[in-house]
């Protein structure tokens, strides 16, 4: 099986065959700034001590500060952090954000332990990597596994060593700086994508039929937002189950259901299928939001939707990837389709410095701007290269970092 580090390398090195880069500004751009692998221990409510492994690693600072989430999860390893900190390099640089990429977690399952615990864990952390972090360094965020009360202590945390910084993080909640729309941003950013895909593609967002892979942060905020502009979504699957409806699934209804009973499981608004078959539903549009590698050799030629929209990051293993263009299907790869979350992030690490609020309405307006605005500086990659999204996206990105690495003489 093909490893995320394995993935990302295979279209980086793609892409950069395209623009016709040098071995060594290929090595430049490849191999990280800097690895960090720490010690956790703190102790349980129950007494025992207990033993996490903490991971961050940074992979380029040439256009700005590193960004990138921070995870708790048991699959965490050095070599997933290292693929989604190279991943938030070229993220960052394909909406011409002024960042560079990271990442980070732990390996712990965060279902398993308590709030207190939690936090012990997420300051003990902190106070593990506080000097290699910082808003003018590395900025974290939150991601699978962590919230806004977590980006709070890891703040808090911070803060006693460097003095009051809210701009260490972002992902905060409102009361200590968050900014306005960050929970719903990147499912925000997936609709406006969307939007410039169809559009582009001539035809109507609200005419087509979704199905949507993971129902947490992303994918419900994926679903709320095109079920608003009119969208059927058809089938959606959580990690307690999936259900589908051809004639739509009322997604104000799911919700409140999930809020209620803590996953899709039993909702009577669709019938129940193998979660497993998701990805497989006949629709026109498949939005892989969960896990990563969930497209692979093995089933990418069960996808039956015109369109794969990758809300997740690394949801497509290469092989799948080739499968998919041979099937026709066009795909809008993550690297932009998931940006709005870090460029909502942007927004707020610039409102933490400049100790200025913005409003929703402002927040969206910008967020939909740098979309589009990307949007067609992949296209414009895309036509010039006669190549697929996803190896345009990778272009523009390694082009821009590229630029950058050798005007600053690194």
């Amino acid at each position: 099986m093909i490893t995320p580090i394995e993935a990302t390398n295979t279209y980086f090195q793609r892409a950069a065959q395209l623009l016709g880069l040098d071995a060594i500004t290929i090595r430049q751009l490849i191999i990280p700034f800097r690895e960090v692998k720490v010690e956790c221990d703190i102790i349980k409510d129950d007494g025992s001590l207990a033993i996490f492994i903490g991971y961050r690693v940074q992979h380029d600072n040439s256009r700005g500060p590193m960004k990138g989430g921070i995870r708790f999860h048991p699959s965490v390893d050095i070599d997933e952090v290292n693929a989604l900190a190279q991943l938030m390099t070229w993220k960052t640089a394909v909406v011409n954000l002024p960042y560079g990429g990271a990442k980070g977690g732990v390996s712990c399952d965060p279902r398993t332990l308590s709030k207190g615990e939690l936090q012990r864990l997420t300051r003990v952390f902190t106070q593990k990597v506080h000097d290699l972090i910082g808003p003018a360094i590395d900025i974290p965020a939150p991601d699978m596994g962590t919230n806004a009360q977590t980006m709070a202590w890891i703040m808090d945390e911070y803060s006693k060593f460097h003095g009051y910084s809210p701009a260490v993080v972002t992902g905060k909640p409102l009361e200590l700086g968050g900014s306005e729309g960050r929970d719903a941003a990147t499912g925000r950013g997936l609709l406006y994508a969307a939007e410039s895909l169809f559009a582009d593609n001539h035809v109507k967002l609200s005419s087509l039929t979704y199905a949507i892979q993971g129902f947490g942060n992303v994918g419900s905020w994926a679903a709320r937002l095109l079920y608003a502009e009119g969208a059927k979504i058809v089938a959606i699957s959580d990690v307690t189950g999936a259900i589908r409806n051809p004639n739509g699934i009322d997604i104000p209804s799911l919700t409140e259901y999930v809020k209620q009973n803590g996953g899709i499981q039993g909702f009577t608004g669709g019938e129940a299928f193998p979660l497993e078959d998701l990805l497989f539903e006949p629709c026109d549009v498949v939005i892989p939001a969960a896990l990563g590698g969930v497209l692979t050799a093995e089933n990418a030629g069960r996808v039956q939707a015109r369109f794969v929209l990758e809300a997740a990051n690394h949801p497509t293993d290469p092989e799948a990837d080739a499968i998919l263009q041979q099937k026709g299907v066009i795909l809008l790869p993550d690297i932009y389709a998931n940006a709005g979350g870090v460029t909502v992030s942007y927004f707020e690490w610039t409102q933490n410095l400049q100790q200025f609020h913005w409003n929703a309405e402002r927040v969206n307006k910008e967020l939909r701007h740098i979309m589009q605005n990307a949007y067609k500086d992949i296209r414009e990659v895309q036509t010039k290269y006669q190549c697929d999204l996803r190896t345009a996206a990778f272009a523009l990105a390694i082009d821009r970092v590229s630029r950058a690495t050798m005007l600053r003489g690194l």
